[in-house]
């Protein structure tokens, strides 16, 4: 079999954390197995007539905290040159975002392996796809207008408020009807009245932290990251300040896991992070899910390994 080409969407490798970054952790892998590693990032990418191209480096990793990659000279080459392609670029999920799915699309149109698929990169807004499953989520409401979020939020007592698009706890507010500054919050996260935005009844539990699960093709690895908010916080981000502490999966995890997985696999949402409050998923990742590398040190895994014998296989 010839070496397998594997390009790496992804923000500036530069300026990523090398200890806690998962997109490294892929790339650790693809060397482990000896693969040809090129990195771009969306502005990199062109259309030439009917064909995709990127301006790309050839990138070497190393699982180093000082000295973590080295790139090539710039070379410009068809998306279609790579085997596999990882969309590895965080959200916040914009047009631009949204640009580099149709890029991408065109590579897997001429049968490119993109993971995860950019029509159901679209589809699964992060914070909506959960709708699909109700009998999964808590109590949940979106829209755009204050009246209603505040009637919700006054049947439901205390919400946590959030963008449909943002990411790592940016913009996230817990809420009571009679706060003084609801209408405040509201008006700024709505754009007064015309982007929806998610409600959701607050969840004691996360006391007991914001689990992260990660599923390979629908199968959950058989621990989560239980993501505990810093003293006087409510955000289970570790972005936000929150302490990730690795535990096996309960009863209800795996049963929420069994809810969503089919879908999963229908989309091709090869990895996929799973967001569990108490008994309740309250986001369904699909951007660029992290916290490979703090279960990989907790529990002596190899999660990138297991993600990429799913992809060998679906190269075969």
């Amino acid at each position: 079999m010839n070496t397998i080409k594997i390009a790496v969407l992804m923000d500036d490798i530069n300026n990523i954390k090398p200890h806690k970054d998962s997109s490294l952790a892929m790339m650790l892998e693809a060397t482990r197995r000896n693969w040809e590693i090129y990195t771009f990032d969306s502005p990199d990418m062109f259309s030439d007539a009917d064909q995709a191209m990127t301006i790309c480096t050839k990138t070497l990793v190393f699982d180093h905290a000082e000295h973590w990659y080295e790139k090539g000279p710039e070379l410009t080459l068809p998306l279609e040159h790579f085997d596999v392609i990882l969309m590895r670029k965080d959200p916040p999920f914009n047009m631009n975002y949204i640009y580099a799915t149709y890029f991408l699309e065109q590579a897997e149109n001429k049968g490119v392996l993109v993971v995860n698929k950019p029509q159901s990169l679209r589809d699964a807004n992060e914070k909506l796809f959960a709708l699909n499953f109700p009998h999964c989520i808590a109590k949940t409401f979106v829209s755009s207008n204050q009246d209603q979020i505040k009637s919700f939020i006054k049947m439901q007592g205390i919400c946590v408020v959030k963008p449909l698009d943002g990411m790592g706890g940016k913009d996230i507010f817990k809420l009571e009807h009679h706060d003084d500054n609801i209408n405040e919050v509201l008006k700024y996260l709505t754009h007064q009245n015309t982007t929806p935005i998610m409600a959701q009844e607050f969840l004691p539990e996360i006391s007991q932290g914001d689990k992260r699960i990660l599923l390979i093709n629908g199968q959950p690895i058989d621990y989560a990251l239980a993501r505990m908010p810093a003293k006087g916080s409510f955000k289970g981000n570790l972005a936000a300040g929150a302490t990730g502490v690795g535990q096996p999966l309960t009863d209800r995890d795996r049963y929420l896991c069994e809810q969503i997985a089919p879908t999963l696999r229908a989309k091709g949402l090869m990895f996929v992070g799973l967001d569990v409050i108490g008994n309740y998923i309250t986001e369904i990742n699909v951007t660029s899910p992290t916290c490979i590398r703090e279960l990989d040190e907790q529990f002596n895994l190899n999660i990138a390994g297991v993600l990429f014998d799913a992809i060998e296989q679906a190269l075969d």
